[in-house]
């Protein structure tokens, strides 16, 4: 039987919502480059330039692009001979994984109650 630490699945939950919140996929940033090169409306190009030079600046400074990303849906999909190694209901412990994540990056919390 395979077991997970609750503080493990915690801990993933909220590094896997920072790094969502800092990087745009890969196939995204090429699609807005080749947009921005095939562009003839200065201003197109310019607010598709602000849009690659943001999501460069959120990647290095690993710091989210907008504070108010929406809010989180988790899935989670747990086999037969999988157990979490805790007595706290599956639901608490990842709502303190979406929390931790909004708390180290200092998002919004409309949505969350972050004790």
């Amino acid at each position: 039987m395979n077991l997970i630490k609750a503080e493990d699945l915690i801990t993933s939950i909220a590094d896997s919502l920072q790094f969502i919140s800092y990087f745009h996929p890969d196939d995204f940033v090429q699609a807005m480059y080749r947009a921005y090169q095939r562009e003839k409306s200065d201003g197109a190009r310019d607010a598709i330039a602000q849009i690659l030079v943001n999501s460069r600046m959120c990647a290095l400074g690993k710091r989210p692009i907008c504070q108010d990303t929406g809010i989180v849906n988790v899935f989670v999909k747990l086999g037969m001979q999988c157990r979490i190694d805790s007595d706290r209901p599956l639901q608490e412990i990842i709502d303190e994984g979406v929390a931790l994540a909004y708390q180290r990056s200092q998002q919004s919390t409309a949505q969350i109650n972050c004790r």
